[in-house]
């Protein structure tokens, strides 16, 4: 209760707060626009040393309700810890712009075999399109969650972890290329540090500990 009085009773915060929110849903509505795009100009499928060499799995309750508990689980550790949301809202809404412009350049067609979504497809058909391949966010966003929480051992090797699975989830159901999800990691590490400079003031807020 101390932390929350500290924190939702500050001016700067609840603004923050807010930009944040703000930043996130904005950002979604051009995911759903890039998505769309890149969906409909999409071209050819190719070949992938992965993809080509492996038979299709289906894991969509995986591909489906995995983001979903992970996003419940980040906003449990928000609720714990409410000085990280500002951080977490902004970074989370650059990675998605920065991967719509990606996706929005990158044309290449679903992989011939993909499995078709069926378990939860009325959740995720607002999402993910098809066309929207560059970059994996099912690996990219468990990614920036270990780098934000990197000081915290066991959420760090946790978050990697969920990156790792969920990377190999959307490889084995052939629903994102080898590229897609490797570079996911590398252009993710990039965002993170963007958004160190961009948004100082929360990154400090973000490490702040909870008042006793």
């Amino acid at each position: 209760m101390q932390t929350y009085k500290k924190y939702f009773f500050d001016k700067h915060y609840l603004e923050s707060l807010f930009a944040g929110i703000v930043a996130l849903f904005g950002s979604l509505i051009i995911n759903f626009y890039a998505g769309t795009y890149a969906t409909e100009r999409a071209s050819n499928a190719v070949t992938d040393i992965i993809l080509s060499n492996t038979k299709v799995y289906d894991l969509d309750g995986f591909f489906v309700f995995g983001p979903v508990v992970l996003i419940f689980f980040v906003a449990l550790l928000c609720a714990i810890r409410p000085q990280k949301l500002p951080f977490i809202l902004k970074s989370t809404a650059l990675f998605i712009v920065i991967r719509s412009v990606f996706i929005s350049i990158t044309h290449i067609g679903p992989f011939p075999d993909q499995m078709a979504i069926v378990t939860g497809a009325r959740i995720i058909r607002d999402f993910t399109f098809g066309g929207d391949l560059f970059f994996s966010a099912h690996t990219g966003l468990p990614f920036l969650m270990a780098l934000m929480f990197y000081k915290n051992k066991n959420l760090r090797y946790l978050f990697i972890g969920i990156a790792v699975l969920f990377g190999g989830v959307v490889l084995l159901s052939h629903r994102h290329y080898s590229i897609d999800v490797l570079s996911a990691f590398f252009i993710t590490y990039t965002i993170y540090n963007i958004c160190i400079r961009l948004f100082k003031t929360d990154f400090v807020i973000f490490n702040q500990e909870n008042t006793n």
